[in-house]
């Protein structure tokens, strides 16, 4: 196989409520919602390798990027939160036009790691927490 004949489909994310979980993606970010269906059934529990799985899909477009977001059935154990800088840890980045304008705007609810900064590289990023306490880095180039 080479480079070429990969191409990228999604970015998932899984929750466990994914209805307290869209609106953050939707309505905080403003990401557009371009699908939504369940999954289920043997050949899906054996892709997945969790017995008698089922899943609910949603997902949105982002400049070309669509993340799904995936609720499980039965739901697995919650992984422990990881900082950023432990093996296995991820975050979602998005950018924006106007980092500190859209920083403004978020609600009280959605808490930062920190203010927007500036790093070494010339980008302005600040990272923020959805609902299940999921990364995502915003960032102005």
């Amino acid at each position: 196989m080479s480079e070429t004949d990969l191409s990228a489909h999604h970015v998932g994310i899984t929750v466990s409520d994914l209805e307290s979980t869209l609106p953050f993606y939707r309505d905080v970010l403003g990401l557009s919602v371009v699908d939504r269906f369940t999954v289920s059934g043997d050949a899906f529990s054996d892709a997945v390798d969790v017995d008698g799985a089922s899943a609910d899909f949603v997902h949105l477009e982002a400049d070309g990027i669509r993340i799904e977001l995936v609720e499980y059935e039965p739901e697995g154990r919650r992984s422990p939160a990881t900082g950023l800088n432990q093996p296995g840890a991820a975050h979602l980045g998005l950018t924006v036009p106007d980092l500190d304008s859209f920083v403004d705007g978020l609600p009280e609810d959605v808490p930062a790691l920190s203010e927007p900064r500036t790093t070494e590289s010339g980008s302005s990023i600040v990272f923020v927490r959805d609902p299940e306490d999921n990364l995502v880095e915003l960032l102005e180039r």
